[in-house]
């Protein structure tokens, strides 16, 4: 869970218990995960912090990304909400901001209605990698990837996706591996770890 305070931090910490994403070409919802609990963190010494300022642009130079964002929620049943199109990508609203103590959180469809989506390229990614987020504030939040993982949707990592930092963090999502059109959903999500570096 993120290291949030007051009514945040107990929004987040009630909802997320059930909350993973499913960003992708599909509606359906992923299975509820148990959210770790929500704690305070104290920055590390060394790692630069942001003030709270809504994200309104990401960049991805390396797989060609320049996308609006929108602001995401929580559906109904818990999960996380996805943008109604392939484009634009999307900011879960009750996560830190990004650049701020804690993992911001992007979602984006892989393709939508047979056409690729704002995160097509995601799991090309490798270290080193860059992504910029642009805040409404007029400021940048610039981060440095420092992994890329794909895992099943049962597999999602809850705790490394929304757990408390120490350093402001960045998780990018959206789906991988094989299509089942059985069920119009993608058998995995692809999540990108990246780190504030100014």
């Amino acid at each position: 869970m993120t290291p949030l305070r007051g009514r945040r931090a107990r929004l987040v910490g009630a909802l997320l218990g059930a909350a993973v994403l499913a960003g992708c070409g599909s509606s359906a919802a992923p299975p509820p995960v148990a959210a770790p609990s929500a704690t305070s963190v104290a920055p590390a010494a060394s790692s630069p912090v942001l003030p709270a300022s809504a994200p309104v642009r990401v960049q991805v130079p390396a797989i060609g990304v320049d996308s609006e964002l929108m602001d995401l929620g929580l559906q109904a049943d818990g999960s996380l909400e996805v943008p109604p199109d392939g484009f634009p990508a999307g900011w879960f609203t009750g996560a830190p901001t990004p650049g701020e103590l804690g993992p911001a959180v992007l979602a984006g469809h892989v393709d939508w209605a047979g056409e690729p989506g704002v995160f097509a390229d995601l799991a090309q990614l490798v270290a080193g990698d860059e992504v910029v987020v642009d805040r409404a504030d007029g400021s940048t939040a610039r981060f440095v990837v420092v992994e890329v993982d794909q895992m099943a949707k049962e597999d999602f990592p809850t705790a490394e996706v929304y757990g408390d930092l120490d350093h402001a963090g960045l998780r990018l999502i959206t789906c991988g591996g094989d299509f089942d059109a059985a069920t119009g959903d993608y058998l995995d999500d692809v999540v990108v770890y990246a780190d504030l570096v100014g």
